[in-house]
């Protein structure tokens, strides 16, 4: 008996100590584009991605410009094949007609709370396979932020290994809108790595709204890997004429940092 709860003793020992094999590898991130990776961060592992994001959409006759402060991103790893995910973001939204100011707050934007699942590992033309799920909650928001109903989403992440350099990965999902409306929406990103450390993308993305017309915009950054737990990146994007979207900027900047469970 006493050889039976030794063994059970070592064997609990081991779980609570192993190292997700994925804590030896460089991180994989869900920034700086808009194209989600289908990989979890790893068993007990907690991954902060947070930054600065700024955007204008609009004309003269009415513009909105958009500075996120803090896009926080937390995530948790359950397991080797599945995380939590923990969104807050703290933003400033300036509205003005033909010059004129309508409208200039701060405040938290809608909570995201979701998680996400590795469905597929990669094997020859199989890409990896992934699935988020999110919800936005209203009543998390500040009141000059504060849509009337939750928002939900569900995204397929998938990504192809190109060669040790490169790869591409897309999304493919849909989300309710504030108003109820659905969106389908879609991403496409090159990634290519000069060296260990430095690396860069292309991205083009939009939506496909029930109830309006289809948008299309595209972004471009670079990233740099500190070390295997931290990675810093910058952006800069644009929408295309005429869509719904009207974006005459983006810019962002940012990092990565995780936390390893036995570090």
């Amino acid at each position: 008996m006493k050889r039976i709860l030794l063994t059970l003793a070592l064997v609990a020992t081991t779980i609570a100590t192993a190292q997700s094999p994925k804590n030896t590898e460089a991180l994989i991130t869900d920034r700086p584009d808009a194209t989600e990776s289908p990989y979890t961060v790893g068993t007990g592992n907690l991954q902060l991605e947070t930054g600065a994001l700024f955007t204008d959409n609009g004309n003269d006759a009415f513009r909105t410009e958009s500075t996120v402060f803090n896009t926080g991103l937390l995530r948790y790893g359950l397991n080797e094949t599945i995380e939590l995910r923990l969104g807050w973001d703290y933003a400033n939204e300036r509205n003005s007609i033909n010059g004129n100011e309508t409208f200039n707050e701060s405040g938290f934007t809608p909570l995201l709370l979701g998680a996400k699942f590795e469905l597929v590992n990669e094997k020859g033309w199989m890409p990896q396979i992934g699935l988020m799920t999110h919800l936005r909650l209203p009543f998390t928001a500040a009141e000059e932020f504060r849509p009337e109903n939750t928002g939900m989403e569900m995204i397929f992440s998938f990504d192809h290994t190109l060669s040790d350099k490169d790869g591409i990965a897309y999304n493919l999902g849909a989300r309710i809108a504030d108003d109820r409306s659905l969106e389908y929406l879609y991403t496409i990103a090159y990634g290519y790595s000069f060296t260990e450390k430095w690396g860069a993308y292309a991205e083009l993305y939009g939506a496909f709204p029930e109830d309006n017309q289809a948008y299309h915009l595209w972004d471009a950054g670079i990233t740099y890997l500190v070390n295997n737990n931290l990675q810093l990146d910058a952006t800069i994007g644009t929408g295309f004429n005429g869509t719904a979207a009207n974006q005459n900027l983006l810019v962002s900047a940012g990092f990565s940092y995780r936390i390893l469970k036995n570090k």
